[in-house]
């Protein structure tokens, strides 16, 4: 391994033979891995490589079966996420771990008090915080209150709490999944200021992009095992993909200009509550024209999914019209997803085991769900026989691993089980299909897979709806782009033109391109 050759002095972290078993899943095998000191170490993967549980593992999360843990050269029997801050090593999780109504002092102080009177261990972290802020720019109010700051200002007080804490290597998991194209650059200076003031980041991430961009060494899992480490700037994102896929792997969208026809689906000032009552759609309106991909670009939490799930009849909407093929759809009601279907439109949810799936059932079964009263498949008295042959045959065509229709649907991995959903969908030859999400959780080589399928369908004449919060996935796939915040449509951009840097205005709130300048 390239990063194998520094002294022994110089490692943070050292991995040796670590193993861990979930019952028959050997999730870690024989993993070795060391860590440079004062450097960003990235880990990729494909879904379920074992990379979050090898970081478990060293952040205390997890005990391994067998192998060893060395810390600055020192063995290190972790035990639990307290022990591992005591050796200098915090996490940043994907999901903050904050108290929303306390202010940013209070999240940093809660479970690190020094005495049993709260005030005095205020007043000590209000110092120390503000010596961190200062010597990594980390700068935040520490008076302000958690739910009332940006996603990126909470990110920061994540990383705060864990050098207030003495950390010394941090490891961040899926650090940008959240973040608005600005604040991923924003966090990578205040990455690069760790890395200068002699920090080790450990970075676990499935964006090539951001590993090219910020890592000094990446190290490749695949099935749980550990590929490869190179050096960063040896290497490239085409490379990276073959490691983690085991195959060459085709990174960009391929497609041809679109020949857009008329208008399938029309939105009209939709308004949607979500299920408090709060407001999260607000007076919407735009249309998908046969043959294009019109995109739904924003950060997760702006309505985006809410006005999936009225367009596609699963949430009643307060007022406002959705129309297909110019007819209005009258969507209220238990059977407003029902009524969409009949009208032709196809619906892949964004959470495919919440919405998409029955895991507990087979996968021939759940290749009808939605559609099991139709008459091809017998009526009332469902033919069986008829919908399993209709299974396999979808299976071969969207290359479902392993090709067993009777398998339950919870044990096919992420990617195969949004193979299943999107084939039932698309194999019914709608006029307008609603994708959320396409791809999240999602392995590299079944993605090259899924935006090729999404492609054949714009090509086909289908209308199609995309929201992802994947930026890069947007801007390859869509032929327009709507930007969502706070619940609007704040702006549109060509792919062709747009650049990042505009989009993620829009995406923070800045209506337009003009109002940005």
């Amino acid at each position: 391994m390239a990063a194998a050759s520094a002294p022994a002095d110089s490692w943070a972290i050292e991995l040796e033979k670590i193993n861990k078993r979930f019952g028959a899943v050997h999730a870690n095998k024989d993993i070795d891995l060391k860590v440079r000191r004062g450097t960003i170490h990235g880990i990729v993967g494909e879904n379920g490589a074992g990379k979050s549980t090898l970081m478990s593992i060293l952040y205390g999360f997890y005990t391994a079966d067998s192998g060893t843990i060395r810390v600055n050269g020192e063995v290190a029997h972790i035990t639990d996420s307290r022990h591992a801050l005591a050796l200098g090593i915090g996490m940043v999780h994907q999901h903050f771990m904050l108290v929303d109504n306390f202010s940013v002092l209070e999240n940093v102080v809660l479970g690190a008090e020094d005495s049993g009177f709260i005030k005095p261990s205020l007043d000590r972290a209000r110092r120390e915080l503000d010596q961190l802020e200062r010597e990594y720019e980390l700068e935040v109010d520490p008076d302000a209150i958690i739910e009332d700051i940006s996603v990126g200002q909470q990110q920061r007080v994540e990383i705060l709490k864990a050098l207030y804490r003495g950390a010394e290597t941090l490891i961040l998991d899926e650090p940008t999944g959240v973040l608005t194209p600005k604040e991923a650059d924003d966090l990578f200076r205040v990455l690069e200021t760790l890395r200068a003031q002699g920090k080790t980041v450990i970075l676990i991430t499935h964006k090539l992009r951001e590993i090219m961009a910020i890592t000094d060494y990446v190290s490749v899992m695949r099935q749980g095992e550990m590929v490869d480490t190179l050096k960063t700037s040896e290497t490239n994102p085409e490379q990276l993909a073959e490691l983690m896929v085991g195959r060459r792997v085709l990174l960009r969208v391929e497609k041809g200009p679109a020949n857009p026809g008329k208008t399938l689906l029309e939105v009209q000032n939709l308004t949607v509550a979500d299920d408090m009552g709060v407001v999260r759609v607000k007076d919407v309106s735009f249309s998908v024209r046969a043959g294009e991909i019109v995109g739904i670009a924003g950060v997760s939490g702006n309505g985006q999914s809410e006005l999936l799930e009225a367009i596609t009849g699963m949430r009643d909407q307060k007022s406002g019209k959705v129309l297909l093929n110019g007819n209005e759809m009258h969507l209220r009601g238990d059977d407003g997803a029902a009524r969409a279907r009949a009208g032709g439109l196809a619906h892949v949810p964004e959470d495919r085991q919440r919405m998409g799936l029955v895991t507990q059932f087979a996968e021939w079964e759940n290749s009808i769900l939605g559609y099991h009263n139709s008459p091809e498949y017998g009526g009332a008295l469902l033919d069986i026989a008829a919908v399993k042959k209709q299974a396999a045959e979808r299976i071969a065509t969207f290359d479902v691993r392993p090709a067993n229709i009777n398998l339950k649907s919870s044990l096919f991995s992420g990617g195969n089980q949004q193979k299943i959903v999107l084939a039932r969908e698309m194999e019914r030859n709608p006029d307008v299909l609603v994708v959320g999400q396409p791809t999240r959780g999602v392995d590299i080589g079944a993605i090259e897979f899924i935006h090729n399928q999404i492609i054949k369908m714009r090509d086909a004449g289908k209308a199609i709806l995309l929201v992802s919060v994947e930026l890069d996935e947007i801007r390859s796939l869509a032929d327009r782009i709507l930007v969502m915040f706070d619940g609007t449509i704040v702006g549109e951009a060509d792919p062709a033109t747009a650049t990042e840097g505009e989009l993620g205005l829009m995406m923070a709130g800045i209506a337009n391109k003009e109002a940005a300048e």
